[in-house]
């Protein structure tokens, strides 16, 4: 984790962007308190500041996720086009509800506020991917091609800017 801090010139400045690094290098998408307690230290940025930042945005998390978070759009647009019947379909196709993390530790589901593809929705948004017009046969499929480790079966899923 050094080696992250280091590539940012341990510049305070940078503390998001370091504990999101931090957070992808730790395998189970969580900022751990050690290296929180180290973030202060090499930074020098107080540890009430990294708490700050750690638990006001949505991206970070204090306990362990799975490999890959799943969030569903929950803005008012994605709402009014079936976005709960979208949770539904995630929640059979992962056998987890919401707020969980998968047996194996591959998901993790979530609600999220707009991720700004009102056009689109319904709306889940893996990793930086975001996927609309959601369907049971799209998420099924989503959910197989990161399960099995074929980015080619999203590719066409993911909306583009």
């Amino acid at each position: 984790m050094l080696k992250i801090m280091e590539s940012y010139g341990n510049d305070p400045q940078q503390l998001i962007a370091v504990l999101l690094d931090i957070q992808e290098a730790s395998g189970k998408n969580v900022v751990e308190q050690k290296w929180s307690i180290l973030a202060s230290k090499v930074l020098e940025v107080p540890l009430s500041k990294i708490y700050d930042c750690l638990t006001f945005y949505a991206m970070f998390s204090t306990t362990p996720r799975g490999r890959h978070v799943i969030e569903i759009c929950q803005s008012t647009p994605c709402h009014f086009n079936e976005a709960e019947q979208v949770v539904g379909w995630f929640e059979t196709a992962l056998g987890v509800k919401v707020g969980c993390t998968t047996d194996d530790g591959v998901f993790t589901l979530f609600r999220t506020s707009c991720v700004g593809a009102c056009d689109v929705g319904p709306v889940a948004k893996i990793g930086d991917d975001v996927f609309g017009s959601l369907t049971l046969d799209k998420v099924n499929t989503l959910v197989q091609s990161y399960r099995d480790g074929q980015p080619k079966l999203r590719e066409a899923l993911i909306c583009q800017n």
